[in-house]
């Protein structure tokens, strides 16, 4: 289905971030412009082995590359900026954003080579983007990292409002919310509100940044020995209340993985960190050169990402730090849904090797960065939206705000639950479904886009389970005769050297088989042949001794010709699910309620 858009009517879409928490980009589209809010990225859930990220699939923007215009960034945090990357890598688009999202952004795109051809434009909550029909505008929300805001796409048919990651904090670390500029837009007329929808399932007001700064600054007080702070890189009003609090206590602070290098170096650059002339920071190599209650150790791993800072605390392998008794460490920060694993592994090490573990749900040491129903209402009520869309959240979440548009007085047909890749259609007097995009998950596999899909993912969960089976077998085609082998290897399945028995039962029972094959095959004998003999022999047979199904990979050499193919089969499916060079794809998509 296509978005058939009339003429005179505004489109609005979403490539992720309905139905799930992260992957946020949405599109708002007039005639032949389209503006881009943000690009993020979705962290994989367990299942998606050797996953690293999750992002949307582009297709439709690539299609119409002539008419998207901009890229406009609601704040700093990866689940808003994370895929740019990897969009710039096919849609050169100019990205406007504020100081801080633009220098992290930079950051990403250096690493990755991308930063020289790439168009980065830094705007205030002043900016206005004009563009031939349509123009942006700007409006300051509170979230947990500086210079959050909300998107107004002024439109012929009226103004949509992307409200971005907000709450209503009314004692902030930083600037305060332009609440005064909210109602300004409700006065002024807003046809589509966009949402926020996160906590739309607590009732109450989030917690202030301010009570976490005193709650952080009570407990470091407290610690006789060597604080480890855990939090996420990009918080960076976070990361202000461990340096004023590390002044208050005497403390030096000590800051280790790469990421939380680099927000400490961007705050401090652009003055959102700033430690007011007490040379807070030290050198990690003078870490042991102060006793543990002058020390405090800033790291990245809240999320229980194995190759942090923390982890390798935790287990023991980080070469600067290991644990000490009187340790204590702070997680200042919620799990991201499919990393709660991950972070108990973490705290159950720490906990283990005699640390005193506060967690981020404990004593106040962290708030949401999302508005719950209360401040949602309140956010509704200073825009006054005619339509609304409830964005950033699943499906549940977001049937909850829209029951809560209702109740400030918007009908319950000018409210719509979307799924990613629906197009609504708006115009001063109607909203409509008007048709689908194409929209899905794209699996980021190591460094670039790989060729990931569903049936790869079925290989890797296969190996993961029943492990790999290789039987290697020399053959010689013309004369019909197995020349050597077949060789035995096992990965993962069994351990070779307590498992002879059967080792010597399978070469066997494929040695025959092959040989009966190549004499009853007459002139048809080829490797498929041979391929399926072994599958058909090998299947059973380790099914009857071991009630395991590994998979099956015969490497078949051909004496004429070397390595003639090596391939796989499974029992329920024929692939050649291997996988190929790095590049750009379309096979990792999923159902857009259900992950692959």
């Amino acid at each position: 289905m296509a978005a058939n858009l009339k003429n005179n009517e505004v489109g609005v879409f979403a490539l992720g971030g309905l139905e799930e928490i992260g992957k946020n980009m949405y599109g708002v589209q007039f005639q032949d412009e389209i503006l881009i809010l943000d690009c993020g990225v979705l962290f994989p859930d367990d299942d998606l082995l050797g996953i690293d990220y999750v992002i949307n699939d582009f297709q439709y923007l690539l299609e119409n590359r002539d008419k998207v215009k901009a890229l406009i960034i609601s704040h700093g945090h990866e689940d808003h900026i994370g895929g740019i990357p990897f969009l710039l890598q096919q849609l050169n688009v100019p990205i406007y954003a504020d100081p801080l999202a633009s220098a992290l952004i930079r950051n990403k795109l250096q690493e990755r080579g991308l930063l020289r051809d790439a168009q980065i434009h830094e705007i205030h909550e002043d900016s206005v983007i004009k563009f031939r029909k349509t123009s942006v505008r700007f409006f300051r929300v509170s979230h947990s990292i500086p210079e959050a805001f909300g998107i107004v796409v002024n439109t012929p048919p009226g103004n949509i409002v992307f409200t971005g990651d907000y709450k209503f904090d009314f004692t902030p670390v930083g600037k305060p919310a332009n609440l005064h500029r909210m109602a300004q837009l409700g006065e002024e007329g807003v046809l589509l509100m966009m949402g926020d929808s996160t906590n739309s399932e607590v009732s109450t007001f989030t917690m202030s940044e301010r009570i976490v700064g005193e709650s952080i600054h009570s407990i470091i007080q407290g610690v006789e020995g060597r604080v480890i702070f855990a939090t996420f890189a990009s918080n960076v009003s976070r990361l202000q209340q461990v340096v004023e609090t590390a002044i208050e206590t005497d403390r030096k602070i000590a800051v280790f993985g790469r990421s939380m290098e680099n927000a400490i170096k961007t705050g401090q650059e652009l003055g959102y960190i700033n430690d007011h002339g007490y040379d807070v920071f030290i050198n990690n190599r003078e870490l042991n050169q102060y006793p543990g209650h002058e020390m405090i150790i800033l790291c990245t791993g809240s999320q229980g990402e194995p190759m942090a800072a923390l982890s390798r605390i935790a287990n023991g392998t980080h070469r600067q730090i290991s644990l000490q008794p009187e340790d204590t460490v702070i997680f200042s920060s919620s799990p991201i849904p499919g990393n709660t694993t991950s972070v108990n592994r973490v705290i159950n090490q720490l906990t283990d090797a005699g640390a005193d573990v506060i967690h981020g749900k404990l004593n106040n040491i962290h708030t949401s960065g999302h508005g719950s129903q209360q401040e949602q209402l309140l956010m509704m009520r200073l825009l006054k939206p005619k339509y609304f869309l409830p964005v950033h959240g699943e499906y549940r979440m977001l049937n909850i705000q829209a029951k809560l548009a209702q109740e400030v007085g918007i009908p319950a047909e000018h409210t719509f639950v979307m799924k990613s890749g629906d197009m609504l259609a708006l115009t001063e007097d109607s909203a409509r479904i008007s048709g689908q995009i194409p929209a899905g998950d794209v699996y980021v596999d190591g460094s670039g886009i790989g060729d990931v899909g569903n049936v790869v993912l079925r290989d890797r969960k296969i190996l993961s389970e029943n492990g790999l089976v290789i039987i290697t077998a020399t053959i010689d085609y013309e004369n019909k005769q197995l020349i050597s082998g077949p060789d035995i290897m096992s990965r993962g399945f069994i351990y070779m050297r307590e498992s002879e028995e059967l080792i010597q039962t399978i070469q066997n029972s494929v040695k025959a088989a092959i040989n009966r094959g190549l004499n009853e095959s007459g002139n048809d004998v080829n490797e498929k042949l041979i391929r399926d003999i072994i599958f058909d022999t090998v299947h059973p047979l380790l099914y009857d001794e071991t009630e395991r199904k590994p998979m099956i990979l015969p490497v078949l050499l051909d004496i004429n010709k070397g390595v003639r193919r090596r391939s796989n089969k499974q029992d329920e499916a024929q692939s050649d699910g291997h996988e190929k060079p790095k590049q750009a794809n379309r096979n990792g998509k999923r159902n857009h309620r259900k992950k692959a």
